[in-house]
């Protein structure tokens, strides 16, 4: 029962994955509009993350009607260093993903109000142990790119479609769910990107059976691992695999690859996220491993 639910879940997902992107491509090359697909995704998922971590405690203490996303803002800020230093990064109610779409088509300036989160989510980790793995993560999601359209108002059109489409996949509670529902939307989303660009999936995103293959000749007979380590890690497929295999936390001290690719590079660091993955558990690096290596990942 428990495998015919979550392949239901998984059918579902992807068939609302292929029409959000169908309708959305447009005239913007399928390959370059992944980047908003998947940077919007990541912003729904470390709101909902944030939110979903607040509510717990504050439930669990008796507070049974608190919800994050309806606090003031004033009131939230008094949770910013501890939420920082918990999650690696601090969101106001206001600017979560659920509050910015629901007045997004109101919003004349969606494109500026959704600059300034960005660089807001990204400063909240600055100065801290998780300004490295924060650090540039919306740099690929340029609000006020020509392939959104020639004039403000295009683009935001098409960003409050994009908005919308994030919202409306069936991604329930990520804590509820029989499959990783964002880890399985990311995926989705780049394999089918890949293929229909026309271009190698392999710099992007190693094929699920090779990924496997390779994990499991790796692993051998081990239940726990002490780090796995990918010096090509493209957008993380390999490192991941091991989450599926064994599990998360039979990886005790984390994750760890190095990129050349900066999108790619990016790519692989929401990629954690969106598989629940905190940034104290991972480290990756930027730069070629050919002429600069990672030797650190092996102490």
């Amino acid at each position: 029962m428990a495998d015919n639910r979550k392949e239901q879940e998984r059918a579902e997902l992807h068939r609302t994955i292929w029409n959000i992107a169908n309708d959305l491509r447009g005239s913007v090359d399928g390959w370059d509009f992944k980047q908003y697909v998947l940077g919007m995704l990541f912003y729904r998922f470390i709101s909902e993350n944030l939110t979903h971590y607040i509510n717990k405690d504050e439930i669990e203490a008796g507070n049974v009607d608190f919800d994050y996303a309806n606090l003031p803002d004033e009131e939230a800020e008094l949770a910013r260093e501890d939420m920082v230093n918990t999650k690696g990064f601090f969101i106001l109610p206001s600017e979560l993903f659920e509050n910015v779409r629901k007045k997004a088509d109101k919003d004349e300036n969606l494109n500026e109000t959704l600059e300034k989160i960005f660089k807001n989510i990204e400063a909240s980790a600055q100065g801290t142990r998780s300004e490295k793995n924060f650090k540039g993560l919306f740099d690929d999601i340029d609000v006020n790119s020509n392939k959104l359209g020639g004039t403000v108002a295009q683009r935001n059109a098409r960003l409050v479609k994009l908005m919308n489409g994030i919202a409306d996949m069936k991604l329930g509670n990520y804590q509820d769910n029989t499959i990783d529902a964002f880890g399985e939307a990311y995926e989705y989303l780049m394999g089918m990107y890949a293929s229909n660009a026309g271009k190698s999936g392999g710099e992007y995103f190693t094929p699920q059976e090779v990924s496997e293959l390779l994990t499991l000749l790796a692993l051998g007979d081990k239940k726990k691992v002490n780090k796995v380590y990918d010096p090509a890690c493209g957008s993380g497929s390999l490192l991941l695999k091991a989450t599926k295999i064994i599990g998360k936390n039979n990886v005790t001290r984390g994750f760890y690859g190095q990129e050349i690719n900066i999108t790619t590079y990016n790519l692989c660091r929401i990629n954690m996220f969106l598989h629940d993955i905190n940034y104290d558990k991972f480290d990756i690096g930027h730069g070629d491993t050919l002429s600069s290596g990672t030797v650190k990942y092996f102490v």
